[in-house]
């Protein structure tokens, strides 16, 4: 069925139909046509002949999935951000806005990066390791974490399995694995305020659910959870996530897995 026509709207605009919208946006239909397919964009109302019929806040939705994508997200976690009943979009467009804000300055530091290296290449001048190492900086790295992850991690046993059990999730597995995760570190943050001690009964069962969330993408060992534990430390990104719950709680959590660990290891 071809959806190219136009109809009067209401307010004497013509109607957004798949067509109308592809083009004012630059997605193609078919994109369009799959993202209603998997819910993830549904158009507002449909004709009396059944074609789509966008409206505004359709197409808001759409600039706000065409962002996410730009950032690497993929269609799963977007369709989780967006239908969250919890979600803040004001929330949401400001973290947007600072996701690409530090994609966009990291991006002018590689442009200014390039030109060095274009401008030393005409001079004939053969820089050593060192010196590019120099003008690249630390921002010549991949995009996203999952790229950082797969240089890290690709030739493990354990990344194969995570990315083998989350191909398989659902947007409703998703859902619920955020549930899940946030209410965990409101506890895991309820606890810190409480000096509950590390290596309690109580925070060692917080240990084992944190551990457990893990072992849904992959065997999480102890071990494996005590290098994660530093790394939620050692990596300031981490450490933000964590401690936005709560200051301090990073290492809140590094500390609680320790204890844990020991028992066991």
């Amino acid at each position: 069925m071809s959806e190219e026509k136009h109809f009067p709207h209401r307010d004497g605009r013509p109607d957004l139909t798949v067509g109308v919208v592809a083009g004012l946006v630059g997605v193609s239909v078919r994109t369009l046509h799959h993202y209603d397919q998997i819910g993830l964009m549904t158009p507002s109302r449909r004709t009396a002949a059944g074609y789509r019929v966008y409206d505004d806040a359709d197409v808001e939705r759409l600039y706000r999935v065409l962002t996410y994508r730009e950032l690497g997200f993929s269609l799963e976690r977007i369709a989780t951000l967006l239908d969250d009943p919890d979600a803040d979009e004001l929330h949401q467009l400001r973290a947007q806005h600072a996701l690409l804000t530090e994609r966009i300055d990291r991006l002018h530091r590689m442009v200014a990066a390039v030109e060095e290296m274009m401008t030393t290449k005409k001079q004939g001048i053969r820089l050593s390791a060192a010196e590019q190492s120099e003008i690249f900086g630390d921002d010549w790295r991949g995009e996203q974490y999952a790229a950082e992850a797969e240089e890290r991690w690709g030739e493990t046993d354990a990344w194969r399995e995570s990315q083998k059990r989350a191909a398989g999730f659902s947007k409703e597995d998703w859902q619920r694995i955020k549930a899940e995760t946030d209410d965990l570190e409101r506890r895991l943050a309820d606890a810190m305020l409480r000096e509950v001690t590390p290596g309690s009964a109580e925070a060692d069962a917080l240990a084992e659910e944190h551990r457990a969330q893990i072992g849904r993408f992959y065997d999480c060992s102890h071990e494996m959870h005590v290098g994660l534990a530093d790394m939620y430390v050692s990596d300031p990104r981490f450490t933000a996530h964590y401690d936005e719950q709560a200051p301090g709680l990073a290492v809140y959590l590094r500390e609680v897995i320790r204890a844990n660990a020991e028992k066991h290891i």
